[in-house]
């Protein structure tokens, strides 16, 4: 089951944020765009490898990826994924950023288990009262 390395925050809207940055990272693994796209802006922004080098706007480059897998959630096997020291910054009542590094522990072709990991930060914005994912940078 993933779980974040941290100790639980004193304060509810660093915890709520951790736990929806975990539910995002959750439909990602399983591939479930429903679930990653109530969590996600419309016109998400964000700079990552398969972009390589572009600032991608909008959910069409991120439904593509998704869709390979016939657009059906499966459940991930052998595969989980951590959030490493997440550190939660809120830049007031309706921003926040949230970085951590991110592993995923699989397995390969040939079935022997490897880690990926990769430098993420993610920023979330409270719109309409419900915090939604606006932006984020992973290397």
């Amino acid at each position: 089951m993933p779980t974040p390395i941290l100790a639980p925050s004193t304060d509810p809207v660093v915890n709520e944020l951790l736990k929806l940055n975990q539910q995002l990272l959750d439909a990602i693994a399983a591939g479930d765009w429903d679930a990653y796209r109530s969590l996600v802006a419309d016109d998400i922004t964000c700079f990552e490898a398969e972009a390589e080098g572009h600032l991608v706007q909008g959910l069409a480059f991120h439904e593509f990826y998704f869709k390979l897998g016939g657009g059906k959630p499966q459940p991930p096997k052998h595969l989980t994924t951590t959030m490493v020291a997440p550190k939660v910054r809120l830049l007031g009542d309706g921003a926040a950023l949230v970085a951590y590094v991110r592993l995923v522990q699989k397995l390969d072709a040939e079935g022997k288990p490897i880690t990926v990991s990769s430098e993420e930060t993610r920023i979330w914005q409270k719109v309409a009262g419900r915090w939604q994912h606006v932006h984020f940078h992973r290397s």
